[in-house]
């Protein structure tokens, strides 16, 4: 699999995390144990730091980034969509991040929220715990998302890191 050093920032990949062969992992990045990083994505820590929790799936074709002034973190417990880009954002614990939305400079997704499929959240803006972000740009729905809602797909996600890992072989 890619992974790269740039300058002096080097990767750091717990060994209880799967990333795939096609994933690339460049510079300031760490990924915590039993998390998932999926074909295609990629998580450049070029110009500043890029910090994935433990248990949390980066879904195949996600761009996370950040920049110098602007570290991207994502918690413990997520699930972060199919082709979603994340950058300079901060994602906490338990959030579910939808395919193909983009999580910009400064934003803050609370606790046990979620960003829906194809949203646009702004610069800035805070996405408040157990809230949904939708639409584009995105407007936010209150106490929207129950308790527990993305546990599932969190086991689902641990499991096929589980699973990849131990079966998965290339036929070419």
């Amino acid at each position: 699999m890619p992974i790269y050093a740039i300058g002096d920032r080097t990767p750091s990949i717990d060994p209880a995390a799967f990333v795939h062969p096609d994933a690339v992992i460049i510079g300031d990045v760490t990924i915590g144990p039993e998390s998932t990083v999926w074909p295609t994505a990629v998580l450049r820590g070029d110009h500043g730091s890029v910090r994935v929790g433990t248990r949390t799936s980066i879904q195949d074709g996600t761009v996370v980034h950040c920049t110098a002034e602007l570290p991207t973190v994502i918690g413990d417990d997520c699930v972060v969509g199919h082709n979603a880009h994340l950058e300079g954002a901060v994602v906490e614990d338990r959030c579910l991040i939808g395919s193909g939305s983009v999580v910009l400079h400064r934003v803050v997704v609370r606790s046990g929220a979620l960003v829906g499929a194809g949203a646009l959240v702004p610069n800035g803006t805070e996405v408040p715990a157990r809230a949904m972000a939708l639409g584009v740009p995105c407007t936010i729905r209150e106490d929207a998302v129950a308790e527990g809602a993305f546990d599932y797909a969190v086991e689902r996600y641990v499991r096929n890191g589980h699973w990849y890992r131990a079966e998965l072989r290339r036929l070419d």
